[in-house]
């Protein structure tokens, strides 16, 4: 059985110090952690497993990198962190794993069995693709060498969920430990050092052509040899974060990580094939323009909705519609404020700020500031005053229809063409635009345009 890193995770660790991470109910992130990860060490250690505690004054950076110069064959890697929703009922454990690993996937289930069974109250939220958390992708999934997992224990911001990690942690700490043995027990280290490792060899298809050169396994992901990475007509000269290896004097990247770069990566177990697409419907050029033109249909918008709630459609039934309608007026890329809807109202689900009978898709405000939110009279207008609003900051351009929007004339007009540049503008999350780029690229996937 090889050795398990754990990190205890708390919302950006800066070097030298701790950031508290999420704060609620009179405690942190960075506290409850802390305190749970120590509890895992100690039973750990107590069942005789070799455990490395990652220092609680490294960045998340440093995390991986003292992770990597330490790691080694058989190994396996785990961040516990709490969540926290602008909703106080949002709660449950989940696990996120690389996305398009079924070797991954299983371990992130064995993993979550563990903690439910010793906490049961707990709801699970499942096992899912670091594809679809907020940021699109998470760091520690794919940059670290080994095997390795992210599990959210729970949110700090639901006063259930709080309790139970606070009252039961112990609890909390043998589920965890208990699905931490299985996983490492499941890890078949290659023989050999690692110069002499013998990887398999896998299949190749690059745009509909197979390859004779292979690629190889490495953890149970994919890496294609970096020559290959030439015919996507990706540069990865200044790409330090995509994971490279040295097999046999051929260096391979880690195919997943391409993903990045608006290539389609694709796992066919059966053949052992890891399929790239890189010759998109989608024009790269305007992938992140506001003001351009969308490319999904109304039945896609309607099955990447329906798909992620199955219940949001009950109550606006024309919303993929009405989107499509209301920006294509306006000339801005329908898929873009979709895709902002779905960030901001967790796919029409809401929150307690916001009421689904407020017509409010984007989180705008009203006129007066504050805290209060805009109200409109019916979902189209509702609508229309986020595509309004999106008008204002990517275009100087004049309205077509009459203003509804009840902060139009508050935006600095054109300051933001951009979706990152919404970023600190239209919410002071400083990753809001990249988590709709996140969202646009899952919609893409879902409609086989990327």
């Amino acid at each position: 059985m090889g050795r398990i890193f754990i990190s205890a995770a708390h919302g950006g660790r800066e070097a030298g110090g701790i950031d508290p991470g999420a704060i609620a109910g009179g405690t942190t992130e960075a506290r409850e952690m802390i305190l749970l990860r120590d509890l895992i060490v100690t039973e750990l250690r107590a069942r005789s497993l070799e455990i490395l505690a990652v220092p609680d004054d490294l960045s998340a950076t440093q995390t991986i990198t003292w992770i990597n110069s330490r790691g080694r064959r058989g190994d396996v890697a785990l961040e516990i962190e709490s969540d926290a929703a602008s909703s106080p009922s949002v709660r449950g454990a989940s696990v996120f794993y690389i996305a398009n690993n079924s070797d991954r996937k299983s371990n992130a289930e064995q993993l979550l069995v563990g903690l439910l069974r010793r906490v049961p109250q707990l709801p699970n939220r499942g096992v899912k693709a670091d594809t679809n958390s907020g940021l699109g992708s998470l760091a520690f999934c794919r940059q670290t060498t080994l095997p390795a997992l992210v599990m959210q224990v729970g949110f700090l911001s639901n006063p259930e969920d709080r309790a139970l990690l606070q009252t039961r942690r112990r609890d909390f700490a043998l589920g965890i430990a208990d699905g931490l043995v299985t996983w490492s027990r499941v890890i078949d280290p290659t023989p050999g050092t690692p110069a002499e490792a013998n990887y398999p060899a896998i299949n190749i298809n690059i745009n509909g052509q197979n390859y004779s050169e292979q690629g190889v396994l490495v953890n149970g992901n994919a890496y294609i040899p970096i020559d290959l990475v030439d015919r996507l007509r990706i540069d990865l000269s200044k790409a330090a974060n995509v994971n490279r290896i040295t097999y046999r004097k051929v260096v391979y990247v880690k195919a997943i990580e391409l993903r990045d770069f608006n290539v389609a990566v694709s796992w066919d177990a059966a053949t052992r094939t890891v399929s790239l697409r890189s010759n998109l419907m989608v024009c790269s050029g305007q992938f992140e323009r506001v003001m351009s033109n969308g490319n999904t249909s109304e039945v896609q918008l309607q099955l990447f909705l329906r798909n992620n709630n199955e219940n949001a459609l009950v109550k606006f039934p024309d919303i993929p519609k009405l989107y499509r309608e209301e920006a294509g007026i306006e000339g801005v890329n329908y898929d873009i404020a979709f895709c902002q809807m779905c960030v901001e109202t967790g796919f029409l689900r809401f929150g307690s700020d916001i009421r689904p009978e407020q017509n409010n898709f984007a989180g705008l405000g009203a006129i007066g500031g504050g805290s209060e939110a805009a109200s409109f009279a019916s979902a189209r207008i509702g609508v229309r005053a986020h595509i309004q609003h999106l008008k204002a900051y990517a275009s100087l351009e004049p309205l077509v229809q009459e203003v509804v929007d009840p902060r139009f004339r508050f935006v600095t007009r054109g300051i933001a063409p951009l979706i990152d540049q919404l970023s600190g503008r239209w919410s002071a999350d400083l990753d809001y635009g990249t988590k709709i780029s996140a969202m646009l690229k899952r919609l893409y996937e879902s409609a086989g345009l990327l």
